[in-house]
């Protein structure tokens, strides 16, 4: 075949190729959709209540809370909050764009036999973990200010990522995701904002 529509048409090598990635890309699936359901599997019920405590503390409300509580509070608390919301609403900004470009489905809404979900879920779309990237965004951001605050931001965003796993908002590879977003972002602003 000759002329414009074999020229648009892939190459046998390149059709090989994308069937290699595709290939990957659904053995990462699977492992992905593997390590949430032995994550779901260690449920109890006192897990499921720290876990869903630390969820809805990387909740935009609180993070309203703490960004108001720093502003009022005199010192460094203004430039703290700068940073705060600075780095979150940075993280949540970029998160949704690329949820909205990936367009993944959250666990709930992709049929896994054997899952069910502990909560639910605030949007359609999973990939990144958009509480999780505003929790990294955050401690990135706040690292080195105050006395305890980066550090106790530090420790709180790995918490957040774990709950948004075993509660089923998310699969393993959002939050990784979510945390390598979010840390950029609370670096970005440390160095221009900071």
């Amino acid at each position: 075949m000759s002329g414009p529509l074999a020229e648009a048409l892939p190459k046998p090598g390149a059709r090989a190729s994308l069937g290699r990635r595709l290939a990957w890309l659904e053995r990462l699936e699977r492992v992905d959709q593997g390590l949430l359901l032995r994550v779901r599997r260690l449920e109890s019920r006192l897990a499921t209540r720290l876990l869903r405590a630390l969820t809805h503390l990387g909740d935009p409300a609180s993070w309203i809370v703490v960004c108001l509580a720093l502003a009022g509070s005199g010192g460094n608390g203004p430039r703290q909050a700068e940073l705060l919301a600075t780095a979150a609403l940075g993280a949540l900004a970029l998160s949704q764009a690329l949820k909205r470009i990936w367009h993944r489905p959250r666990p709930a809404a992709s049929q896994i036999h054997g899952f069910s979900a502990l909560i639910e879920s605030p949007d359609a779309f999973s990939f990144p973990s958009g509480h999780t990237a505003v929790a990294f965004a955050i401690a990135a951001a706040l690292l080195g200010e105050g006395p305890g605050l980066g550090g106790l931001m530090l420790g709180l965003a790995p918490g957040i990522a774990a709950s948004r796993v075993y509660l089923g908002a998310h699969y393993p590879l959002d939050v990784l995701a979510g945390a390598l977003v979010g840390t950029a972002v609370g670096l970005a602003v440390r160095f221009f904002v900071g």
